[in-house]
């Protein structure tokens, strides 16, 4: 099975057996798998909170780049990228057992790099909570 057909299986679920530990603490529930675009789902806890009780911006930006890294897992190459940069920005806030969704797409695809992005909602998709874009490397270590 692929890396896109074995994420596809997880539809609904928790992505618990990511080979990220990262990830599997994060533990996403699975909503769609695509090549090159995922949506994952978060129920926040609470040592994701900042001081004001409201998710922590690290905690947001780890998610980004976290599921960024899972979009290109979904591509199904036979080498890791790594972050090269990530540019976030902060539009709203989000609560201790909030439900927020993450999701990626690819905007651009060249034969070393990657541009993408991720927004994160809450509100059931009516409030944009954060947006990142991120540049990835292909590297020259095989999965």
């Amino acid at each position: 099975m692929d890396a896109l057909e074995s994420m596809r299986s997880y539809i609904g679920k928790e992505f618990d057996r990511s080979p990220s530990p990262f990830m599997r603490w994060l533990l996403p529930v699975v909503v769609s798998v695509e090549k090159g675009s995922l949506e994952f789902k978060y129920v926040i806890r609470s040592e994701w909170l900042n001081p004001m009780d409201r998710l922590h911006g690290g905690v947001t930006a780890a998610i980004i780049d976290d599921v960024l890294g899972a979009t290109m897992f979904s591509l199904d190459e036979p080498f890791y990228y790594t972050t090269i940069n990530n540019t976030i920005d902060y539009f709203s806030v989000a609560q201790e057992n909030e439900e927020i969704t993450a999701k990626t797409k690819i905007i651009k695809k060249g034969r070393q790099f990657i541009h993408a992005e991720c927004e994160i909602w809450g509100r059931n998709g009516t409030r944009l909570i954060a947006r990142g874009t991120s540049n990835l490397f292909k590297t020259q270590i095989k999965k």
